[in-house]
């Protein structure tokens, strides 16, 4: 889950055998990117669009996730707000690339709150990138629910991880 080039939300249909219904959070001009955030935010062209959603299959909230976009290419990708962004961005079978970025193990309280479990919890970010071009920058939170599919995973720290 962490390293593949696969859709997640694919990936989580396959795991759970239910559809993922994607809860729109926010999605909304983004004047500056927040403290904390990937720096591969920075070879967007602004003005930037920050989208934040959560991830469930039958009543499981498994991740939550936000995304960067340049304004007009979210506007031209992400008609349907609830809609995957793999399915919204291989619509008509375009050649996308994905490269990881970074993996990290993060903590907070609202994140706890939702999964309804302790931190700290397996996070990473990823570029999708179209014709040579940056298209987005995406971090997604995954819920220790998932190990009910993927059997258990160690949370230690791990040295040299962005936190």
């Amino acid at each position: 889950m962490l390293l593949g080039d696969g859709s997640p939300t694919r990936h989580l249909r396959l795991l759970t055998g239910h559809e993922v219904e994607v809860k729109l959070i926010a999605m909304e001009h983004e004047p500056s990117p927040m403290e904390g955030a990937p720096i591969e935010i920075t070879e967007l062209i602004p003005p930037l669009l920050r989208r934040q959603v959560w991830l469930t299959c039958n009543s499981h909230t498994l991740a939550w996730a936000e995304s960067w976009w340049n304004q007009k290419e979210a506007e031209f990708h992400l008609k349907k707000k609830e809609q995957p962004i793999w399915k919204s961005l291989t619509q008509g079978r375009s050649e996308l690339f994905r490269e990881v970025d970074g993996l990290a193990l993060v903590t907070a309280k609202w994140l706890e709150t939702e999964f309804g479990q302790k931190g700290p919890f397996w996070s990473r970010h990823y570029r999708f990138f179209r014709e040579e071009r940056e298209l987005t920058v995406i971090r997604e939170v995954f819920s220790p629910q998932l190990e009910k599919w993927l059997g258990p995973i160690p949370r230690k720290n791990i040295p040299n991880l962005q936190q």
